[in-house]
């Protein structure tokens, strides 16, 4: 391969990780007359209410996953979770939505959003690629079962189903849609948008939730596999914190207890390396 060819390929790919870098960990502070770049007030990633396959494996057997629906009470959780959601954003706050295109996922952003006022809403997109973890068309429940009791024997990141995914293959294409939202905020900033005034939902699985923050705060796949999905319907919170010319995002302590992750695993690493939280004088972010 010739030089120029081989820049040609590499510079788009070293710009893109430099992009996510920036955005998910450390921002330094730009030279005076630059415009930084803004972060949302907060990430929400939400799992989606109780689905007829949590409580019953057999329904995968007659009914394609992606259309497998909520039960009366997923339907109740996700009435809950759009409260709880409205709270913390406020009477002020923007949102935009990202949703997996399953029906369940689907039906836990129609019901929930019934709290949120339309002119709070900037956008709603679906995202296939936050999608559930891909195990196989229809399915035989004692397969299945099998299957199950495998992954939990070999790990949940590298066990591949027949015919679907391992959560490896989960983890990139998170890993990409992670890309999207960096540049779909670059966007929205260069539109006009306050981004300190916006909230980002995602309304996922529990997974695929997981792998997003495993792919966020960069913690290890023996770290990833002591790990829990999140109740259905809960709201799990990244809230951006500043110091100087630093952003970046911190989970919420009671959502690392619930997940069952370390304590480190709430900031990215570069926070804890330069102890910034030490310098800090307060939790309140200024105008970026």
């Amino acid at each position: 391969m010739n030089s120029s060819r081989f820049k040609r390929i590499l510079i788009p790919i070293v710009q893109k990780a430099k992009s996510f870098r920036a955005f998910s960990t450390l921002y330094a502070e730009q030279p005076t007359g630059k415009k930084v770049t803004q972060r949302p007030k907060r990430i929400i990633l939400i799992r989606h209410g109780e689905s007829l396959g949590n409580i019953d494996d057999s329904a995968y057997v007659s009914t394609p996953d992606w259309r497998v629906p909520l039960t009366e009470k997923g339907k109740r959780q996700s009435y809950e979770a759009g409260k709880e959601l409205s709270k913390i954003i406020g009477n002020n706050g923007k949102v935009f939505f990202y949703y997996s295109p399953y029906r369940r996922t689907r039906e836990t952003l129609e019901v929930l959003q019934q709290h949120i006022r339309k002119e709070q809403i900037i956008s709603i997109r679906e995202e296939p690629r936050i999608s559930e973890q891909q195990f196989g068309n229809f399915q035989n429940v004692e397969e299945v079962w099998e299957s199950k009791r495998e992954r939990h024997e070999f790990g949940r990141f590298y066990y591949r189903f027949q015919s679907g995914e391992a959560g490896l293959d989960v983890y990139s294409r998170v890993s990409s849609f992670i890309s999207t939202l960096v540049r779909d905020c670059q966007q929205y900033q260069k539109a006009g948008y306050d981004l300190d005034n916006i909230n980002v939902v995602i309304i996922t699985h529990g997974l695929s939730l997981r792998l997003f923050l495993m792919r966020w705060f960069q913690f290890s796949v023996e770290e990833f596999e002591e790990s829990v999905n999140p109740d259905n319907a809960q709201l799990v919170v990244m809230k951006k914190r500043c110091f100087g010319g630093h952003r970046w995002y911190e989970l919420d302590e009671n959502n690392r207890k619930a997940l069952n992750l370390p304590e480190w695993c709430t900031k990215p690493k570069n926070v804890i390396l330069h102890n910034l939280e030490a310098q800090m004088q307060d939790e309140t972010c200024a105008k970026d």
